[in-house]
């Protein structure tokens, strides 16, 4: 496919390198344009803009920060809107507010161009191994248009309803993750301060009710104290936020995710939000006395 990629962060360059190796024809930009040089190399094609980066391309796939540089890249003075084709695809792959996806996919019908929500989880590893879990919001035979390209990404690729409907998911997932960070983040100490073998206790609690993508991948940094990144602190504060937001919305209590999202700010107060989101530990492990 003619793919133009927007977007080359921890994810995003990950995501992007895997479509340029499958064969695929990709231009790439980023606002940091040094970023975009690796895959340059690989034989990417690179843009100036967001605009230029959209033209010619039957698919362009997001992959910025929030909902603001979503809507500037898409929709800005030098938006990918400016360069698509009536016909082509836009599948954001961004973590953003379910109504601005709405919002969004609204000015790209004016202008005949299809979009998809489509966020992802399984953290820089999947990006990097194609692994992600894709949720997608949007028609399903546009879905079926840009397959191809997601399944390089994805070892799902799930349609969830209308558009939007992948954002919530997306929220529903870190409303998931944050709870069970707080909570391994807690066992570990607890096992740290027992004294038992740690390594062996991993081992059982791996093959029972307590296995998780967390406790498998993150658990060595909570024991540790060192937290080198995966996914930033600060992402997934921004993504309880949404979570939250949606949550007052619809009337729904969901205390696990606020008292997280408390941790996570006092975290990024203190400077360590560009760690991975595995520091919750830091917290728990100074109020056990396993670090100053």
């Amino acid at each position: 496919m003619r793919i133009g990629f927007i977007g080359l962060g921890t994810m995003g360059a990950r995501m992007a390198e895997r479509l340029v190796k499958a064969g695929h024809d990709v231009v790439v930009h980023n606002r940091t344009r040094a970023k975009e040089e690796p895959l340059a190399a690989l034989g990417a094609g690179r843009a100036a803009t967001p605009a230029d980066c959209a033209a010619q391309r039957e698919l362009v796939i997001t992959v910025v920060s929030d909902t603001p540089d979503v809507q500037a890249v898409v929709l800005g003075d030098e938006g990918a809107v400016l360069g698509m084709e009536a016909g082509s695809v836009l599948v954001d792959m961004s973590t953003i507010s379910p109504a601005t996806t709405r919002r969004l996919a609204a000015a790209l019908a004016e202008h005949a161009v299809d979009m998809l929500d489509a966020p992802v989880s399984g953290g820089s590893e999947g990006a990097a191994n194609g692994a992600l879990s894709i949720m997608v919001g949007g028609d399903e035979k546009v879905l079926a248009r840009v397959r191809p390209a997601l399944d390089v990404l994805g070892k799902t690729v799930t349609h969830v309803g209308g558009i939007g409907a992948g954002q919530v998911a997306k929220a529903v997932n870190q409303v998931i993750l944050a709870g069970t960070y707080a909570s391994v983040a807690e066992g570990m100490a607890l096992a740290q301060s027992a004294g038992i073998d740690v390594q062996a206790a991993l081992r059982a609690l791996s093959g029972g009710a307590a296995a998780s993508w967390v406790l498998e991948n993150r658990a060595a940094n909570m024991l540790s104290g060192s937290y080198p990144l995966g996914f930033r602190t600060r992402l997934h504060r921004k993504d309880l936020g949404i979570a939250l937001a949606a949550a007052r919305d619809l009337g729904v209590a969901i205390p696990v995710a606020a008292f997280v999202e408390q941790l996570e700010t006092s975290l990024i107060r203190q400077g360590y939000g560009d760690e991975d989101v595995s520091n919750i530990a830091r917290i728990v492990r100074r109020q056990a006395g396993l670090e100053d």
